[in-house]
């Protein structure tokens, strides 16, 4: 590295990106009373419920043990409901409720409304960065399974 100019480091840019996505989420979601996570979580759920716990944990490449009290505090605001397979009981799943599915196009317009706000965060230059962003991880990703720790 050349330039030791933190603001040219990829990495400082991208915890720049990181941090302030995490305060516009905040923002957002505080009327909610929701998470960040508690949202991805959902947004998963819209995609695909019922979905097993440790399904949604590959998902979000969380464990189930930071998952649980996650989705209990949906639970309890009822958005979601967890239950055992009939078939298996050591096997959770969790579905969306009524509640929980409208609340997806609450979100949905608000969030959008939000980034619209943004200069420049039009639906193209976001596919554009969700693209390089995936690439990059892939790249780093590959790096880290090849290099011994």
């Amino acid at each position: 590295m050349e330039n030791l100019d933190l603001s040219q480091h990829i990495c400082y840019s991208f915890y720049q990106v990181n941090r302030l996505f995490n305060q516009f989420y905040t923002k957002n979601l505080q009327e909610f009373d929701l998470t960040y996570t508690q949202y991805l979580s959902l947004v998963i759920l819209w995609k695909t419920s019922p979905i097993t716990l440790i399904n949604l944990g590959k998902e979000l490449e969380l464990s189930s043990n930071t998952l649980t009290p996650l989705l209990k505090r949906l639970e309890n605001k009822g958005y979601i409901h967890r239950y055992k397979s009939k078939n298996d009981k050591r096997q959770l799943y969790i579905k969306l409720t009524q509640q929980g599915k409208e609340l997806e196009n609450i979100l949905r317009s608000k969030l959008f409304a939000c980034f619209k706000e943004i200069e420049n965060l039009n639906p193209e230059s976001t596919k554009s960065f969700v693209k390089s962003n995936k690439e990059l991880a892939i790249t780093i990703k590959k790096y880290l399974d090849n290099t011994e720790v």
